[in-house]
């Protein structure tokens, strides 16, 4: 590598939870790293998320483990409750024999709060600048120098060793490099968060809950100290839907839960006013790098949300591609095919899955008696047992797979 392309920053595109993680990976390897957002600031919206294991795995590798830590809700367990008749389908215990099996603890966050601690965790490191309004448009390279250079949407060129595409779902870094159709689910997501004291006591758990319905489902859980409690309701829609967040509608959201209830339908009741998801995915796709360029994140592997993993992944991927680099000795060429190999497969895993969970979730009819009828039973042991696949990664054994 010769000085110039080794002394230039790594250019990210996306300042979200993906690409602040994968600049603080780059930073932990000697790297400056220059942060490209579209919005006028470094934010986030939506609202909770689900922490697991391998999440807090990766911001300890990323620095940001305690940031994370105290901002975190810890949840006593996990509940799959029928929204038809409150039968308990599944319960999972997330207190003391979890944590021992795991090493790392589950959790439920604020979206803006796990953001936060990687902001943060950058802004610390002296060595991250962040362009905001400015949107990567384009990318081009120049293999025999080692060059990438990133143009944005007002033709201004910017010049790196390396980008990482970490610009989300509809990614332009993937257009250019892939150009592959997402795929709309016809299921729409509905996002609020709701103040304590107008959340329904009854329904005051100190758990990940989802309410199994047909053709639908409802989740709630603790946020913020148990301040606040994230409420999502997700249904299938009779529309025609297009990718993308819009302003919800409460008539639209009652329409869709007619039969669940009372219990589970008191969390309908709640938002004063709600977001819209109107949800999509990819295919998973075997081809993460380009030269010097590769994606991350929700580029590379956009997912529906049913197992809770969309932005544990981000992270995961970020630590990945740390290490690649690092066991590479820094050699682009070598640590993008380490990287893409570690990672297509568990990512890929995840989007599978979350399209099964989502048929699960959503069972009607006799499939919902089979699906109530699935871990009847079940130890604790066992249920642990299932997700050690997914539980147990982390920074010593990223690099192990395949």
């Amino acid at each position: 590598m010769n000085k110039t392309s080794s002394s230039a920053p790594v250019l990210v595109a996306g300042g979200g939870i993906g690409g602040l993680a994968a600049a603080l990976a780059l930073v932990r390897q000697g790297f400056t790293v220059k942060v490209f957002e579209q919005a006028p600031e470094i934010g986030e919206i939506g609202a909770g998320m689900q922490l697991g294991p391998n999440a807090f795995n990766a911001c300890d590798a990323l620095g940001v483990g305690e940031k994370a830590r105290a901002r975190a809700v810890y949840t006593d367990y996990m509940v799959m409750p029928d929204a038809l008749d409150e039968y308990q389908i599944g319960r999972i215990e997330t207190g003391e024999a979890f944590l021992e099996r795991f090493g790392n603890p589950y959790a439920v966050i604020h979206r803006v709060d796990i953001h936060s601690a990687l902001l943060e965790g950058t802004q610390e490191t002296g060595k991250v600048e962040f362009i905001t309004n400015t949107r990567i448009e384009k990318i081009e390279q120049d293999a025999s120098a080692g060059i990438v250079t990133a143009i944005d949407q007002n033709g201004k060129r910017w010049t790196g060793q390396a980008l990482i595409g970490a610009d989300g779902g509809k990614s332009v870094v993937r257009a250019q490099y892939v150009g592959d159709e997402h795929r709309v689910t016809g299921h729409v997501v509905y996002r609020a968060v709701v103040d304590k004291d107008e959340f329904p006591e009854n329904l005051r758990w100190n758990a990940a809950s989802l309410w199994a319905g047909p053709k639908c489902h409802l989740v709630h859980y603790p946020l913020r100290g148990g301040e606040q409690y994230n409420v999502v309701v997700t249904f299938h829609s009779r529309e025609q839907e297009v990718w993308g967040v819009t302003d919800g509608s409460k008539a639209e959201v009652e329409s869709y839960f007619q039969g669940i209830c009372p219990k589970a339908r008191q969390l309908i009741d709640l938002p004063k006013s709600w977001k819209r998801w109107a949800t999509a995915d990819k295919d998973p796709i075997g081809n993460w790098t380009y030269g010097h360029a590769c994606i991350l994140g929700d580029a590379a592997h956009p997912t529906t949300q049913y197992m809770a993993q969309g932005a544990c992944m981000a992270m995961e991927d970020a630590v990945t591609l740390g290490e690649a680099l690092r066991v590479t000795n820094k050699d682009w060429a070598a640590a993008l095919a380490l990287y893409e190999k570690n990672r297509v497969a568990r990512t890929a895993r995840i989007v599978l899955s979350s399209r099964e969970m989502g048929r699960l979730y959503h069972a009607d009819g006799v499939e919902r008696l089979v699906r109530n009828s699935l871990w009847k039973g079940r130890s604790q042991e066992r249920f642990y047992d299932a997700m050690e696949w997914l539980y147990t990664w982390n920074v010593d054994n990223c690099l192990q797979q395949g």
